[in-house]
């Protein structure tokens, strides 16, 4: 949902109040925007370019810092670095370019990186990884030279990094930008399987009408209409 109402802010997995953010010699990107997550929802925001979608998500990373506003997270503040760091083991973030995502030499390792941050042994993370990959129809992948993969393979592959690590709440940002339409449908099918919550940033509205429950329509940096059946209407 994007607007605060009677609910206590712990009942949010992401709760931003009245957030604010520019870009240094630029205007407001994010104008005083309201937004909360719950367990298990799933939500589209759709916007034109410059709308402010990838700095939201941005700022949710913690890889910016609103200029006014609050941000929660799983219930606490998020009042520095500090806090951004917990949060993140918690949060699934998929770029919208997948090579920002992938640098290890081969599948396998690109998968396990994360793992291996986290304290899991070598074998322990290869074994899970191949597991994952499996799992999103990419067994046999897992020595294919990472870089040499198409578009496609690569988006799924940086999908796989983040679902290995079992993540509270999945955050994908264009994730169909430049794909073909068998990827895509696989991406949807792979989103509605899920056992998770999430929130999707795309301008392609049937997209987000197969994936989420809930689309919220963004202009200049505000949450402006709610999409609910095949219809807009105000948020709130």
């Amino acid at each position: 949902m994007a607007e605060s109402n009677a609910f206590q802010c712990d009942e949010f997995l992401i709760d931003l109040e009245n957030v604010s953010f520019s870009y240094p010699g630029q205007g407001q990107v994010l104008n005083g925007l309201n937004f909360q997550l719950r367990k298990g929802e799933r939500l589209g925001l759709i916007g034109p370019n410059g709308s402010g979608k990838s700095t939201f998500m941005h700022l949710l990373m913690g890889l910016i810092k609103p200029d006014s506003g609050s941000v929660r997270l799983f219930g606490q503040p998020m009042e520095g670095e500090k806090d951004f760091k917990q949060a993140r083991k918690r949060l699934g973030f998929v770029f919208q370019n997948a090579d920002d995502q992938l640098f290890s030499p081969t599948v396998v390792e690109d998968v396990a990186f994360g793992l291996l941050n986290n304290g899991k042994t070598p074998k322990e993370a290869v074994a899970l990884s191949k597991k994952m990959l499996q799992a999103l129809d990419l067994d046999g992948f897992e020595d294919r030279i990472t870089y040499k993969l198409s578009g496609g393979e690569k988006k799924l592959v940086s999908l796989a990094t983040v679902l290995v690590m079992e993540p509270d709440v999945l955050l994908l940002d264009e994730p169909t930008t430049g794909l073909d339409e068998q990827t895509v449908r696989r991406i949807v099918d792979l989103l509605n399987d899920l056992d998770m919550g999430y929130v999707v940033v795309s301008h392609e509205f049937d997209f987000l009408a197969k994936t989420t429950r809930d689309i919220f329509a963004m202009k200049n940096g505000q949450i402006r209409f709610q999409c609910t059946s095949d219809k807009f209407k105000p948020a709130g």
